[in-house]
């Protein structure tokens, strides 16, 4: 079912969505969005969505398993305390992708602004993916408590990240393709190379990655990433009293 957005507020568009939903149609194409917010939001597994235009602000935020497609760019807090499910942005993303996220997938196809990843989080089996084409800006992986965040670098810069890489880590794991230096991360994360383990993970990740965004699949190695970690699970605890 098309839903033509041009022109609607943003609650008109979330209310046309339900009403679709409530009709039995969960095959949903948005045309025209322009900045329309909470796109999707709370969206169980029955439900696919695509999305011609560039949607506003928390789009997917508590989604419950849907299926959002991107044909375009997407504004700030995609996949705001997403639970399961799956985003694909086929182009860039804005700040703080990711936030707060408990599960699933976002895969974006190019850059990420500040902030991704930003307090994802994972509790027994629900575990949280971001996987970036590009790269990203200032505080990636700020205060990340789980789940795991991909930079491929696809346009092999030198350096696809800001500074204050993983500032505040207490868990989780960020894999970074290209140069990443001490002077660029927070002090409590640690360097390594990706294990034999990571990297098993990691192919079939990049494989559902590059099958998704329908993008020609692109082979790397294990020695052109970076993996960070973080030092401690509770890297402030002094702090603290207890």
């Amino acid at each position: 079912m098309n839903i033509d957005t041009s022109g609607i507020h943003y609650k008109q568009v979330n209310e046309d969505i339900h009403a679709a939903l409530k009709q039995g149609n969960h095959d949903l194409v948005l045309d025209n969005v322009r900045g329309q917010r909470y796109l999707g939001t709370g969206l169980g597994s029955s439900v696919k969505m695509t999305i011609n235009g560039v949607p506003g602000n928390d789009l997917a935020s508590f989604m419950n398993g849907a299926r959002i497609e991107v044909m375009g760019n997407a504004q700030d807090a995609v996949g705001n305390t997403m639970n399961a499910g799956k985003v694909l942005v086929h182009g860039v993303a804005g700040d703080i992708v990711g936030y707060g996220m408990r599960g699933g997938r976002i895969y974006i196809e190019s850059d990420v602004g500040y902030r991704a990843g930003i307090h994802m989080k994972a509790f027994e089996d629900n575990f949280p993916v971001v996987v970036v084409g590009g790269g990203a800006q200032d505080y990636l992986g700020e205060y990340m408590a789980g789940g795991v965040i991909v930079l491929l670098n696809l346009r092999d810069r030198v350096s696809p990240v800001g500074h204050f890489v993983g500032t505040g880590m207490h868990g989780g794991t960020i894999f970074i393709r290209g140069k990443v230096e001490q002077r660029q991360v927070g002090a409590e994360v640690g360097f390594d190379r990706p294990s034999d383990e990571d990297w098993d993970y990691l192919e079939g990740v990049l494989a559902d990655y590059f099958r998704e965004l329908a993008m020609p699949k692109r082979s790397f190695g294990p020695e052109e990433f970076t993996k960070l970690y973080p030092k401690s699970a509770r890297p402030y605890g002094n702090l603290y009293s207890y």
